[in-house]
């Protein structure tokens, strides 16, 4: 598996904005103690976060998906 950027553009751009989304929404169901939602919101945001700032997306390699160009 190489790790050539696969992931570009406004794809990039969407990760990045769920990644914040997601961060807030696991911030508020922290505070409201529903821990184990708030942990999936967790990973799926640092997930997307990586995907955007890495412009890597392991699923789209797996697809043959590419939207750096």
């Amino acid at each position: 598996m190489s790790t050539e950027t696969n992931v570009g553009g406004r794809d990039r751009l969407f990760r990045a904005a769920l990644a914040v989304v997601l961060s807030v929404v696991a911030l508020r169901l922290f505070t409201a103690g529903k821990r184990k939602t708030a942990s999936v919101a967790v990973v799926g945001a640092v997930g997307f976060g990586f995907n955007a700032v890495a412009c890597f997306c392991g699923l789209n390699e797996l697809l043959g998906i590419d939207t750096a160009d």
